[in-house]
């Protein structure tokens, strides 16, 4: 038997398992969603934090892709609307205005959850489908805190839902035309620039506060950066049926930021309708495992946590 020598001052890499890279890209997002929910009077509004969060990601995401333009009108007409529907996905700020986080981002789930069962013609999809319309129907129940739901946080957070829907498909539209982060880099500097006016009138001058700007940066690197760099590590390594289920935690991991960060508590039936949600997303992202089409990938996998 020979003995194996490492040569002077070798250590050994260390490396997390890739579905921890996964949770821990999860909680990142849901972190980061919570602290910018607490930045709103700091800001001076959702709609500020939202353009300032928009715009110092924008910041980083070029610096680290250095995107080139679109050298044609279609390729930059795919990166205006992709752009248009991450700003849209950002009203998801002005629902957490209203709503707890934890119902703001189950709501939010419904959006890529209905196209990847629209997209479906199993009998099994369909039951998932159902699943996710019990559990957000719950949120109506008059023991689930109804009468605490703003109609107009929820309205947002459909209006976030449907944008995230739409996302998704010129996600992976996208891709399929062009490589790297490069696409996403360009597209969600349109979006602050969409983001920026609203956010300018809401704030005035205080976003420019020093304290204001760096949380806000916080706020930046913790729901985006940090996430979209975890996710595309553990996609490398895990394929992307199993990112999407783990993702579908989403909903609860915000449930628990909300709780934990904010004081946010939810009724017992508040959780049901949540833990309903997840399930039901994990099932749909389950269930895809087998279609070509690749619905899986709209319910979780290419979910990018700068978009949300």
């Amino acid at each position: 038997m020979t003995s194996r020598t490492e040569p002077a001052g070798y250590r050994p890499r260390l490396t997390a398992p890739a579905p921890l890279l996964v949770l821990a890209s999860v909680v990142s997002v849901q972190t980061g969603q919570a602290l910018g929910k607490g930045l709103f009077g700091a800001a001076g509004g959702p709609l500020a934090t939202a353009a300032l969060r928009l715009g110092l990601a924008a910041l980083v995401l070029l610096a680290l892709w250095r995107p080139r333009l679109p050298d044609d009108r279609s390729g930059a007409l795919l990166i205006l609307a992709f752009g248009t529907a991450i700003a849209g996905m950002n009203l998801s700020y002005l629902a957490m205005d209203r709503l707890p986080l934890g119902v703001a981002m189950t709501l939010q789930l419904s959006g890529p959850l209905t196209v990847a069962l629209l997209m479906s013609r199993r009998w099994t999809d369909a039951a998932w489908g159902a699943l996710a319309a019990a559990g957000i129907t719950l949120f109506a129940l008059p023991g689930a805190g109804a009468g605490a739901l703003s109609p107009a946080g929820v309205a947002w957070a459909v209006a976030s839902a449907v944008a995230m829907g739409s996302y998704l498909l010129l996600s992976r539209r996208t891709g399929a035309r062009m490589s790297g982060g490069g696409p996403l880099a360009l597209a969600v500097c349109w979006a602050a620039l969409l983001t920026l006016p609203f956010g300018l009138a809401e704030a005035g001058p205080r976003v420019t506060e020093p304290r204001v700007l760096a949380a806000g940066l916080g706020v930046a690197v913790l729901s985006a950066v940090v996430p979209y760099s975890l996710e595309l590590a553990a996609l490398r390594r895990l394929p992307a049926r199993v990112v999407g289920v783990l993702q579908s935690l989403e909903p609860v991991a915000a449930a628990c930021a909300g709780l934990v960060l904010l004081g946010e508590r939810l009724t017992p039936l508040q959780w049901l309708a949540v833990c309903c949600v997840t399930l039901a997303s994990a099932g749909a992202v389950r269930s895809a495992v087998s279609r070509p089409s690749g619905a899986e990938a709209l319910v979780g996998s290419e979910k990018s946590p700068t978009a949300r």
